[in-house]
């Protein structure tokens, strides 16, 4: 956990695609803080994610810009805008669609932090 206030800045340059077909930018994971962390995640038009999952981790969408459909678990797909915030279960598969005329943007947001040993490809 953080012994000191700080404030971290977002470098967009360090954005990376995924095998499962986002680009990802780390905004915050850091190990010292193994109690959450938080990427932005970009999907671009008509790209549908591959199914995944995290073990031993919850995994929050917060979505910020533009629409999409998401899959999570054995619930109905679900449309997604702006404001809208999705729960992933630890170990339930997820992926989501860009169904919109741009990119979409949303934060995962993830308790504990995320680890690449958690991830599981479903496909």
């Amino acid at each position: 956990m953080p012994s000191e206030s700080a404030v971290w800045k977002q470098t967009v340059a360090k954005e990376f695609l995924t095998p499962e077909g986002c680009y990802i930018v780390e905004t915050y994971n850091q190990p010292e803080d193994g109690l959450m962390s938080i990427a932005r995640a970009r999907v671009k038009q008509g790209v549908t994610t591959a199914w995944h999952s995290l073990d031993g981790i919850v995994e929050r969408y917060i979505i910020a810009e533009g629409s999409g459909r998401v899959e999570v678990g054995n619930l109905p797909a679900s449309d997604v805008a702006a404001g809208d915030v999705v729960i992933i279960p630890s170990g339930v598969r997820q992926r989501i669609t860009n169904t919109g005329d741009s990119d979409l943007i949303f934060y995962c947001v993830c308790t504990p932090r995320f680890q690449p040993p958690a991830y599981r490809s479903i496909e």
